[in-house]
């Protein structure tokens, strides 16, 4: 009597593995991103509660850059003018909106263009 053999063979797991390498190393190279952007929304956060009555644009921008510093945002990767105001046309709450892009070199001349897009209402009437 034969009896029926079952499992994976060495082809198949070299398959696999070759595909569990690949996403792994898509995800190393896209996680400090994705991490990065997670402080900038703390940042943001930490930006909208502390009040900003009578701070210019300028003055938003500064004490952003400030705090995202201490969340190791890399000084390269969000411009001034990725930081904007935009204010409501039914007269609510003034957004502080973050918005940027930033290419993830994968392998050899495959990139990964990321674009990140954040808003918070702010507490308190900035100037602009």
């Amino acid at each position: 009597m034969k009896s029926r053999q079952s499992g994976i063979t060495l082809i198949g797991f070299l398959v696999i593995l070759a595909v569990v390498g690949f996403l792994g190393y898509m995800a190393m190279r896209l996680a400090p991103s994705y991490s990065e952007y997670m402080g900038v929304e703390k940042a943001m956060t930490q930006i909208s509660t502390s009040g900003v009555d009578g701070k210019s644009l300028d003055d938003l921008r500064r004490e952003l850059m400030f705090k995202m510093n201490f969340q190791y945002v890399d000084d390269a990767t969000i411009q001034p003018s990725d930081i904007t105001l935009v204010r409501d046309r039914d007269g609510g709450p003034t957004q502080l909106r973050v918005a940027y892009e930033k290419v993830v070199p994968f392998m050899y001349n495959i990139d990964f263009l990321l674009h990140f897009d954040k808003s918070v209402p702010l507490q308190g009437n900035p100037n602009q």
